[in-house]
């Protein structure tokens, strides 16, 4: 009986806790009202979870072989940095995965309204340090506050025969371009955008912003060859215009009906304009008629003017 007294009481004695240690009781950490779920690792650029998201995407993207029309495929999210940039980004109210806010910065008006609108649509907030920023946005100008916007999911080519009228973007690379035709594009009544994969804007976050939120309504899709998915559309009926500086006919005389009936508008880069191949692809060539003291028109500024003619036309 003693034998099991002393076993009890060494038992007690060796399972006997420590006294607890006293915590920060939360002082040590920087408080943000509203942030909302935390997104998952790997929509966490700075976290080692996107990181090896992002190897993994580059090492399936040299392998994967695309299909033709590129639907269905998603980019990699990208970001907006700056407080004037977020702050309007967030006013459109722009898609967006995360608000990224530097530790200790120092708020102002801008700050703040970007917090109350992060708030306000359930987008997280993450607390990070000036030093992750910095790895985030590879030392860019970020003043505090980076925007995470998700993935774009591209429309199939297919689905935008349906519309009776489509603009394609042949070579423009200013996403800044491709926001403000997709405004144009929302507001003359367009069915689509047709880009290429190469050596061309994608959907970015800057595009999101540029757009006002006409990206949310007008749906893209990405295409392996431009030339082919044109001729595509033609068999399924669309007539393909194309805006060329240096054309014999001129848009104000193209025959009513030419865009009335299903139609895609093709719009080159500024300077450089349609490539040959597009070029000769088209079933018209028109130039927007002006002044010779101008050259070339800002490609968003051209598609706006035909849109409208578009518009017009169908009215």
């Amino acid at each position: 009986m003693a034998g099991n007294s002393q076993r009890r009481g060494a038992m007690r004695k060796s399972g006997t806790k420590k006294g607890a240690t006293v915590g920060s009781g939360g002082q040590r950490r920087a408080k943000l009202q509203g942030r909302g779920p935390t997104p998952k690792a790997v929509d966490r650029p700075h976290h080692p979870a996107a990181r090896r998201e992002r190897a993994a995407q580059k090492r399936g993207a040299s392998t994967q072989r695309r299909s033709t029309s590129g639907g269905g495929r998603k980019t990699q999210g990208s970001m907006l940095m700056g407080r004037n940039p977020i702050v309007e980004a967030l006013r459109v109210g722009i898609p967006a995965t995360a608000l990224y806010v530097q530790a200790r910065a120092e708020a102002d008006d801008r700050w703040r309204e970007a917090m109350r609108a992060a708030v306000a649509q359930g987008i997280p907030l993450m607390e990070v340090t000036k030093a992750e920023l910095d790895r985030m946005t590879d030392g860019g100008v970020h003043q505090g506050l980076v925007l995470t916007v998700p993935e774009y999911d591209y429309a199939d080519l297919h689905d935008l025969t349906t519309g009776t009228l489509l603009v394609a973007l042949d070579g423009v690379t200013d996403p800044r371009n491709l926001g403000a035709i997709a405004r144009s594009a929302a507001a003359f009544g367009a069915d689509g955008i047709v880009i290429p994969t190469r050596r061309s804007v994608g959907v970015t976050a800057a595009a999101w912003k540029t757009s006002a939120g006409a990206l949310a309504r007008i749906p893209v899709a990405q295409v392996t060859n431009m030339t082919r998915a044109l001729q595509d559309l033609q068999k399924e009926g669309f007539t393909v215009v194309g805006l060329s500086a240096d054309a014999d006919a001129d848009l104000a005389t193209l025959a009513a009906d030419v865009l009335s009936d299903p139609v895609v508008l093709v719009v080159g880069a500024e300077g450089a304009g349609l490539s040959r191949l597009v070029g000769e692809t088209c079933d018209w060539r028109v130039a927007i008629p002006m002044t010779d003291q101008i050259e070339s028109l800002n490609a968003s500024v051209a598609a706006s003017i035909v849109l409208h003619a578009a518009f017009a036309a169908r009215s």
